[in-house]
């Protein structure tokens, strides 16, 4: 707030509002030691490296401090229109899209000075900016021109309404920086926008990882994280038929958190829930029917590609239902090896709720109508503020695309009896969900406890600080297993609630599933896992674990 009191003084017209003067207290805002900085707008698209542009401060001679491009319009001439009065400027002045600043010299000529002093006598006849820092900016040099080196125009090609930039790029075939810097962004109109929209669409699908690199000309220090990952990695064994699965636990994928617009008003009363769950592009058409059945916050973590998320963005767009929720958290994590890696989604989601409470459910369960008001009210009954439990909510199936959701428990229970509903995977995996125990479900009023059972895997509410999911666990097998025993194993009771359901909407079968069925291998890595994360809980839990070893072999 200090800072935004140094610009908040000067009335400015332009769309960027406040956050549009804050490059000219950059020698105030930045650390005292730091002496030189590129600075960019957000509406820049880079086509080349970024280190070509850092090697021009070489060239900077003398009293030179700023290194800009010269605007590409005709707005500091003041003809654009009748009685079109512009701040001054050196002829038609210089655009601060992309900055290169001089810091410590800045500091010594004692910038903040120049700029305010100017500004405020330009004030007392402009009355307000109408390109903000940058009228200032130009006022400035327009008094002092020996502070600018002059950028070539490829560095800050520009595309607004009244751009002249084809001056530039029509003797140029090496574009370096194109900056959308009209209000319309990529809906301006002019003469070869579409190759520059093209252009830009493109770099936005372009595989991120590819630009993963060590900057070998620029020497840094010595990451700790990089240099435990690496050793972890040159631990493992390249001729296990297992690597790959070993592998991916350790990969560090990109991960764009909040990718969307989000907010949240904590409740009152401290017994909010998030849902939280993950999916990737194929379950994309779930997220509106889930919106529409549980009003509360929700964690998503969405498994996609560069390309997909510019995909996933134009369907969101798109859609009222997504586009009037602003208590969803849409954090991408960005594809890369051969695994669907979801217990570190479902960790990525997990630790990004705002609420003291998650139901932890998977992205092609719809919850009944009412759940979450519902799972709310348990959380006081049962008082999980104070207690490890874990609140199960029963889960059921359809076969059918085209179901009647049922509105009440008394609903369900006549279409389970019609055969229209079943009990989860009660056709494949009854082990998963049998201690639930459905027979007593259907006539309970109240909370019941169950004991855990090998490869049981409900679905439950619990506190923001449970354990996280197992990251060895990748694909399908054994994902959820594991986290329940874990809950187990650090003493959670399970209770299930009485009136609350879930029901599982067909789909086609995951690539994952496929694999698991098809390929041995991927069946006999899965078995080890299972067994080292076994020999893990023996020796973090000790004796406690060991029901754990006898349950799966009795199993």
């Amino acid at each position: 707030m200090l800072i935004w009191s140094e610009v908040s003084w000067i009335p400015n017209k332009h769309y960027s509002g406040i956050y549009g003067l804050m490059k000219l207290v950059l020698t105030k805002t930045l650390p005292a030691n730091l002496e030189r900085v590129i600075v960019l707008d957000t509406d820049i698209t880079f086509a080349t490296d970024i280190a070509e542009l850092w090697a021009v401060f070489h060239k900077f001679k003398g009293q030179q401090v700023l290194g800009l491009v010269e605007n590409q319009s005709d707005w500091y001439l003041g003809n654009l229109w009748k009685n079109h009065r512009p701040w001054p400027a050196l002829g038609r002045g210089y655009n601060t899209g992309v900055i290169l600043l001089l810091l410590d010299k800045l500091r010594k000529m004692k910038w903040e000075q120049m700029w305010r002093l100017t500004a405020e006598r330009e004030l007392m006849g402009m009355l307000s900016t109408s390109l903000a820092d940058q009228d200032i900016f130009n006022a400035v040099i327009k008094q002092n021109p020996f502070l600018v080196y002059q950028l070539p125009c490829f560095w800050n090609v520009q595309l607004s309404d009244h751009t002249r930039s084809e001056q530039c790029y029509r003797d140029v075939s090496d574009l370096k920086v194109i900056h959308w810097n009209s209000p319309k962004k990529l809906r301006v109109k002019n003469k070869h926008v579409e190759f520059f929209r093209n252009l830009y669409l493109t770099f936005l699908e372009y595989d991120g990882n590819l630009l993963r690199r060590e900057l070998f000309g620029c020497p840094s220090e010595a990451d700790v994280n990089s240099e435990n990952l690496q050793k972890q990695l040159s631990e493992l064994d390249e001729d296990d038929l297992c690597y790959e699965f070993r592998r991916e636990r350790f990969t560090v994928h990109r991960t764009h958190l909040h990718f969307l617009h989000y907010e949240y008003e904590p409740a009152a009363d401290n017994t909010d829930v998030t849902l939280v769950a993950q999916l990737s592009m194929d379950r994309l058409q779930m997220l509106e029917a889930i919106c529409k059945h549980w009003e509360g916050p929700i964690s998503l973590a969405l498994y996609l590609s560069d390309a997909e998320a510019q995909q996933f963005l134009r369907y969101a767009q798109g859609s009222e239902v997504l586009m009037s929720r602003h208590n969803v958290g849409y954090h991408i994590v960005y594809k890369e090896g051969q695994f669907y890696p979801v217990n570190l989604l479902r960790n990525v989601a997990m630790r990004h709720i705002s609420t003291p409470y998650m139901f932890l459910s998977d992205i092609d369960f719809l919850p009944m109508y009412g759940l979450y008001e519902y799972l709310r009210r348990s959380v006081i009954q049962l008082d999980l503020a104070n207690t490890k439990k874990a609140m199960i909510v029963p889960a059921f199936e359809t076969l059918r695309y085209r179901l009647s959701f049922p509105k009440s428990k008394a609903e369900l229970l006549s279409m389970l009896d019609m055969g229209t509903l079943f009990t989860f995977r009660y056709h494949v995996w009854t082990k998963g969900h049998a201690p639930t125990n459905f027979a007593k479900w259907r006539t309970a009023t109240t909370p019941y406890r169950v004991e855990w059972e090998a490869d049981f895997e409900p679905y439950v509410v619990v506190r923001r600080d449970c354990p996280e999911y197992d990251r060895r666990f990748v694909g399908f097998g054994w994902n959820k297993v594991a986290h329940i025993m874990e809950l187990d194993a650090q003493e959670y009771e399970f209770t299930v609630l009485p009136n609350a359901y879930m029901i599982h909407m067909p789909h086609a079968p995951s690539f994952d599933i496929t694999k698991f069925r098809s390929n041995k291998q991927y069946r006999i890595c899965l078995k080890t896992l299972k067994e080292e994360f076994q020999q893990d809980m023996s020796r973090h839990y000790g004796f406690a674990a060991l029901k754990y070893l006898t349950a799966e072999n009795n199993s």
